[in-house]
């Protein structure tokens, strides 16, 4: 048994929402039980304990949109001249790095960002992968890395007709076996969903291909939705429906699938999120960074559709991701005011109702039955920290570099800034040489 305590507590829970010196138990992989120091102390004489030193404790961060891939394209150059508009930046770049990986670049583009996780405190994500050149098994090796990393994840692989239908059929493959597998991991740190590239890659037939093969799984799809006006532009000049319209058709919208980005909705396809019940991921840095305008997740919010936050490969902190979502909507909308209440809520509350969809216990907080995924955070409030106002001070007064020590899924993945189990160096030392040759395949 091990107790985290001697710190400030900031629960998510809003039975118990803050404790000034607050103490988490934690059984196997399980809270049990969250209370003062002293008492916890008292109650489990036997278990080991780390001690906070005053600093903050909270709940591990959920991260509902990522793509671990991207990783080798981390200062490389283009080749070619500098993309003008989005679907320049997909052919341009991602479109050439996913087809030139090899299953090992997958596997080592993806360790040293999970190991980025720990480190900033990021305990769950939800990815979505791309490799052409190697569809089968590829799933499966982002499965062994986050288990060495130690971070619990949901992957898909994004099926598209961009690449021909043999990959395209491969894609669907890869999805339907990994979730099989998946739903059958007894420790639940891996789950599978459907990946779907966007609507402007897929026909009509190939919808209804995977929409065929998910039947049954119990998975939904996540899918890039309306991420740029060019998406819209495709779906309405060749299907005559909006990418939400034609997803919808096709019975992929739920509770269980996430609909990514959905910058350039209409009305109407505001209309059929809320109905759907569909999952929407805002990727503040990733659009603001492709210049493909503002999510209008405030008014999403305001309808009661359920918004998370992501971060599309951009970075590994979510507390980066946090800071951005609040500053861009003020931005975009002229007003100072608005984005306090809904970027926490995405990132806190939204996200770890997204990752309840997939994992049998509740993510995302520090109470008894909720899963063991717990951070420490460096940080000593200049200012009152109170259970009003530490939305506040983890906006402007903290980052991921202040995560101290992480512990996912009852394990100490990372003490004192000290990975465990893992030479942080040796992988990326690894990384660098297969992405130089990445690099001249390019």
């Amino acid at each position: 048994m091990l107790l985290v305590g001697n710190g400030t507590v900031i629960t998510r829970d809003a039975g118990l929402p803050y404790l000034d010196n607050g103490c988490v138990a934690i059984k196997e992989n399980v809270i049990v039980e969250v209370g003062d120091t002293q008492s916890i102390r008292k109650k489990y004489p036997a278990a080991a304990f780390m001690d906070a030193k005053g600093k903050v404790i909270m709940p591990g961060m959920i991260n509902t949109h990522m793509h671990l891939y991207s990783t080798f394209a981390r200062g490389m150059a283009l080749k070619d001249a500098p993309p003008q508009n989005f679907v320049e930046i997909l052919e341009r770049l991602w479109w050439r790095l996913d087809k030139a990986l090899t299953l090992e670049d997958v596997y080592y583009s993806a360790l040293p960002v999970l190991i980025d996780c720990v480190k900033n405190g990021t305990t769950t994500i939800f990815d979505h992968h791309a490799s052409p050149g190697v569809v089968r098994d590829s799933l499966f090796i982002l499965a062994k890395a986050a288990k060495v990393a130690g971070v619990r994840g949901s992957f898909c692989y994004e099926v598209s007709d961009r690449d021909g239908e043999g990959v395209m059929r491969e894609g669907i493959r890869e999805n339907v076996e990994f979730i099989k597998h998946a739903n059958n991991d007894q420790d639940e740190m891996v789950r599978g969903m459907f990946g779907l590239h966007a609507s402007m890659t897929l026909s009509d037939k190939t919808l209804a291909a995977c929409a065929e093969a998910n039947a049954g799984t119990g998975a939904g799809f996540h899918v890039h939705t309306a991420e740029a006006a060019s998406d819209l532009e495709a779906g309405l000049r060749q299907y005559g429906k909006s990418p939400v319209e034609r997803f919808v058709s096709h019975n992929m919208y739920g509770p269980k699938s996430i609909a990514v980005h959905c910058v350039h909705v209409t009305e109407r396809d505001k209309e059929l999120l809320k109905e759907t019940g569909v999952n929407v991921v805002h990727n503040p840095e990733s659009n603001m960074g492709n210049a493909v305008g503002c999510s209008p997740v405030l008014d999403l919010m305001s309808r009661g559709i359920r918004v998370g936050l992501g971060t599309d490969g951009y970075t590994s902190d979510m507390f980066e991701s946090y800071k951005v979502a609040n500053i861009l909507h003020k931005h975009h909308n002229a007003s100072p005011s608005v984005a306090w209440a809904e970027a926490p809520t995405m990132l806190f509350a939204n996200n770890a109702g997204i990752a309840a969809e997939y994992f049998s216990r509740p993510l995302g907080r520090l109470a008894a039955g909720c899963y063991a995924d717990v951070i420490i955070v460096d940080y000593c409030p200049p200012t009152p920290l109170t259970k009003n106002n530490a939305d506040g001070h983890i906006l402007f007064g903290m980052s991921g570099r202040s995560v101290v020590s992480t512990i996912i899924n009852g394990k100490v993945v990372m003490e004192n800034r000290q990975l465990t189990g893992i030479d942080e160096r040796e992988v990326c030392e690894k990384a660098r040489q297969l992405s130089r040759k990445l690099w001249e395949r390019f």
